[in-house]
């Protein structure tokens, strides 16, 4: 006999929307976080009455009314639309590339005109089927703009060259013939008020959560609490890196209180050259329009990954999707674990995926399992 139905295995998006909803049907769940706050990736705290997102800037957007309808009974959102700046060894530019920007690259004022300089710009790179991301951004904007804004900021934010990684990584990155500065074109955007941790503390209430505490200490314990584990850590160390190890990229992250009003008059500039460590600062009280007297900034820095360090982005190239599709196979033989979030799935998820995914998943695993409820 189990003591829980779901022992849950992270309490960042996937794990406490997954916990939520198994919790709504009367299921019983524990869940298992081994920080000492729950939330996972976006947990948020406050300093000097500034909500700080402690593991990098978080932006919730989408187009899926569902997703938006679901995490809206937990919390309010703002109205912050994503503007970023790039800064390139001193002078600033709009982001994403659009028409503002190419006037400040080139003084175009009207789309045709920035439409033909890009033509000029491509027209020795137009290949037919670019092999790499450096092909695509040089078959998309050309060379100049891949110098300034692409090649370093890569280089730094993957540890390699940009010749190795996907195209697919830059086919996030919109370009666009209008003077718009938002960066996602998704219907529904904003910053949660009060911080993403309520949204958790609300998803995760009346279901038992034990913090400080690492799966990986006592694995089979923990599998024979519950009738089931979900599982959101990396899917390969769970199988013992049985296939070997997946690539993922870490990052470090710098934290400075000011004591100053303002420091940079935007929620984030991405810096683009090569002459700083860091991929970008975000200044945090501009994610919520925050009149405080003083700012907090942070500095990203990307890191190489080691499994000392925490995991944020899984590598998804040819050799690494090859390692995860023979997890994946072993998982779907496994009954006793379901997989998900960016580590469980290893997948670039953004906020709004992970929250369809976790719906899904859950959806399907209550209906898998509705006859052993209903004796």
């Amino acid at each position: 006999m189990y003591t829980y139905d779901y022992v849950i295995i992270g309490s960042g998006l996937f794990g406490a929307v997954f916990a939520h909803e198994m919790n709504k049907v009367g299921r019983k769940c524990i869940v298992i976080e081994k920080r000492n706050h729950i939330g996972g990736n976006i947990y948020t705290h406050k300093t000097e009455g500034i909500n700080i997102h402690k593991y990098g800037a978080h932006i919730f957007h989408t187009d899926d009314k569902a997703v938006w309808d679901y995490v809206s009974q937990f919390t309010s959102f703002n109205n912050f639309i994503n503007s970023p700046l790039a800064n390139y060894n001193g002078k600033l530019f709009n982001l994403p590339f659009n028409m503002n920007t190419f006037y400040q690259l080139w003084g175009t004022i009207t789309p045709a005109e920035a439409k033909y300089k890009i033509a000029q710009e491509t027209k020795a790179y137009r290949l037919a089927q670019p092999k790499n991301l450096e092909e695509h951004a040089l078959a998309s904007v050309g060379l100049e703009i891949y110098l300034k804004f692409i090649k370093a900021y890569t280089e730094k934010q993957w540890g390699m060259s940009p010749t190795r990684l996907p195209a697919s990584i830059l086919k996030r990155i919109p370009i666009r013939f209008t003077y718009d500065n938002n960066y996602f074109k998704h219907r529904y955007q904003g910053i949660p008020v009060g911080g993403y941790t309520s949204i958790i503390s609300k998803l995760l209430d009346g279901i038992e959560t034990k913090l400080n505490t690492d799966f990986h200490a006592s694995p089979d314990e923990f599998r024979s609490l519950g009738r089931k584990l979900i599982f959101s850590g990396k899917i390969d160390e769970y199988y013992n890196y049985r296939f070997g190890a997946l690539d993922y990229r870490s990052l470090r992250f710098e934290e400075e209180t000011l004591d100053i009003e303002n420091f940079q008059g935007n929620a984030v500039v991405n810096y683009t050259g090569d002459n700083h460590q860091f991929t970008r600062i975000y200044e945090h009280k501009h994610f919520e329009f925050g009149t405080q007297g003083k700012t907090v900034i942070t500095r990203e820095y990307p890191i190489k990954y080691t499994r000392d360090v925490e995991p944020y982005y899984p590598i998804n190239d040819v050799l690494n999707n090859d390692t995860y599709n023979r997890y994946k196979k072993l998982a779907q033989t496994d009954g006793k674990v379901i997989f998900g979030g960016r580590l469980g799935d290893y997948k670039y998820y953004d906020m709004h995926q992970v929250i369809g995914s976790a719906l899904s998943k859950s959806k399907k695993e209550i209906l898998a399992t509705k006859h052993i409820y209903e004796k």
